[in-house]
Parts: C-alpha cells; sequence; structure tokens
C-alpha cells in the first residue's frame, strides 16, 4: 500500500513567501480557496467570468484575469474544467512560466494524456480531494477534511512533494489522510470510475430499472421511489459500513435477492465490457474521442444530454423530489 500522510508530515511554513493562484473559481475554486485563505495562505485568482470576479471580491481574495494571476504566482493551481484546460494553459499560463515555479492540479488528465506539456523546469503536482467542492469546505470548517491523493509528475526543484503535502494541509486533507499515488494511476481509475459505477454504470442502472417497471405498468411514482429515491438509502449505508454492513441492516428478503440475483444483472458480460472500458482509457482512446468530441462543439454530448433530459423519470422525479422540503442541492462532483 502506497504511504498516506498526516498532519505531522506536512508543514505550511513550505508555502510562507509564496502566492498561489487559484485559476478558475467553480465548485473546486472556491473551495479550496476558501480554505487556503483560513489556513493563512498567500493566495490570488485568476477568473475568466466577471461573476466569479465578483464572487472572489466578495469573499476578499484578491482577482485578476488569468494571464495576469499566473504571471503573479509562484505556484499556479487549475481548476477549470479538463477541456478548457489545454487553450488556458497555452494562452494564459504558459507564456509567464518561469524555472522554479510549479504547476498544481486537481485531476491528472491533460498531464497525463499530453495535451499539456509543462517546460522540464517547474515542478508539476497534484492534491486531488476525493470528494465535491462544497464537501472540501463544510468538512474543513467542521475541523475535519476530504481526504486527498498527491502525485508527483516533475521535481526539478526538489521540493515537490513537500509544497503540494503544504497545500493539502491548507485546504484540510492531511486531518483525513493523503494517499500518494501517481498522475497514470490517478487519472485512468478517476474516469473509469466515473464512467463505470458512479455516472455511467449508476444511472443507466437505474433507468433500466425504472423502465422494466413502467413499461410492465406500474405506476411511474412507485417506480421512482424503488429505482432512484432509495439508492441514497443504500449508499449511505455502503459508506458508512461497507457492503457486509449494509447487508446487515437490511431485510433477510433484500439480502436473499441481493446475493442471488446481483450476479444476473452485472454479469460475466458486464464485467467484460468494463475491461473493455478501462483498456480504451488506458490507450488513451477515450481521452482522443473527448478531445475530438469538444473540438467539434460538443454534437453527440449535446445531442444525448438532451435527449436523456426529455427521459419520463426526470419528470416524475421532478414532480416526487417536489414533495421533500428537505432536499438540497449539493453542487458538481468535481
Amino acid at each position: 500500500m502506497s504511504k498516506i500522510y498526516y498532519e505531522q508530515d506536512a508543514d505550511l511554513n513550505a508555502l510562507v513567501g509564496k502566492t498561489i493562484a487559484i485559476i478558475g473559481y467553480g465548485n473546486q475554486g472556491r473551495n479550496q480557496a476558501l480554505n487556503l485563505k483560513d489556513s493563512g495562505v498567500n493566495i490570488i485568482i485568476g477568473a475568466r467570468s466577471e461573476e466569479s470576479k465578483k464572487k472572489a471580491k466578495a469573499d476578499g481574495i484578491p482577482v485578476y484575469d488569468s494571464r495576469e494571476a499566473a504571471a503573479k504566482a509562484d505556484i499556479i493551481q487549475i481548476l477549470i474544467q479538463d477541456d478548457l484546460q489545454s487553450r488556458l494553459y497555452k494562452d494564459d499560463i504558459q507564456p509567464s512560466l518561469k524555472p522554479g515555479k510549479a504547476l498544481l492540479f486537481s485531476h491528472g488528465f491533460n498531464i497525463h494524456f499530453g495535451q499539456i506539456v509543462p517546460p522540464a523546469d517547474v515542478d508539476v503536482m497534484m492534491i486531488a480531494p476525493k470528494g465535491p467542492g462544497h464537501m472540501v469546505r463544510t468538512t474543513y470548517l467542521e475541523g475535519k477534511g476530504v481526504p486527498c491523493l498527491v502525485a508527483i509528475y516533475q521535481n526539478p526543484t526538489g521540493q515537490a512533494l513537500r509544497l503540494a503535502l503544504a497545500y493539502g494541509k491548507a485546504i484540510g486533507a492531511t486531518r483525513a489522510g493523503i494517499l500518494e499515488t501517481t498522475f497514470r494511476e490517478e487519472t485512468e481509475t478517476d474516469l473509469f470510475g466515473e464512467q463505470v459505477v458512479l455516472c455511467g454504470g449508476l444511472t443507466e442502472l437505474i433507468r433500466a430499472g425504472f423502465d422494466t417497471l413502467t413499461t410492465a405498468g406500474y405506476q411511474p411514482e412507485v417506480a421512482y421511489f424503488e429505482c432512484l429515491h432509495e439508492v441514497k438509502l443504500i449508499v449511505d449505508l455502503i459508506y458508512e459500513k461497507g457492503i457486509t454492513g449494509m447487508r446487515e441492516a437490511i431485510s433477510t428478503t433484500a439480502k436473499y435477492g441481493d446475493i442471488t440475483r446481483g450476479k444476473r444483472i452485472i454479469s460475466e458480460e458486464t464485467r467484460k465490457e468494463m475491461k473493455t472500458i478501462l483498456k480504451q482509457i488506458q490507450t488513451g482512446e477515450f481521452a482522443k474521442e473527448f478531445v475530438l468530441e469538444n473540438q467539434a462543439n460538443r454534437p453527440v454530448y449535446n445531442s444525448i444530454l438532451r435527449n436523456e433530459a426529455e427521459h419520463l423519470i426526470e419528470k416524475v422525479g421532478e414532480r416526487v423530489r417536489g414533495m421533500f422540503s428537505w432536499i438540497k442541492s449539493t453542487g458538481k462532483k468535481g
């Protein structure tokens, strides 16, 4: 098992006298920046939109356009969406990179797949929170933290790990633990998890179950409860207790159905397709497809999203969720 770093392994003094520029003030950018500010780190924001600039100013953080922020910074943390990073890097960041500066990421996509190729004389690091931005902030305020991954891609100064761990401590990650990894491992496993389990696999499983019940004549509201609403109950139990602990908390009937029917849904054919998807990630086939889709202004992406937003489960869900005043939006995954 890789090393895990905690509070005693990181020193905030590594950031003394340094300016960190957070490029992007969205879900991760704003919440990481607020934690850094509260930890006494000297930060500035590189924002693209007027809305982001207004938020940063209201939060009491100096804000500039991305190019100026990158020029002023010693450490540049790029926290905009993957598909926008390469262009922003070439236009606003690369011109001001000098020996001894550092680039920081929270996801390795653009480095691992060669969309960003930094000069050899700058440190390249990653601190990747394993939770959405709002959780990075709320756990920090509670005196806790979200676990993170740390990876070093280039280390010409010899200080890259020390800087990355200090940054992780400043956002609260060392309170929970920072696991050592590589840019390759973080990128490929993150993409696989999103595609096969967390997003692609789960949403398709939910819709397939819903479609099966409604096609058989059951009320769509009841199908929504059984196939989507109660997912949170099971996920929360797994999150808190693991799979075995979840099974101890559900009825005997549910448990018997779980252990005797689950493998008929996630069959050997499904597992074979998972291996195919992983191979497409590892070879860069998915990355190439994603980059080309964005270069073509996302025709497939936009078409599928429009069609799936019209699915019956979305209309039923809107009505059902209206029954529950306690449901609140939790923001984006990243």
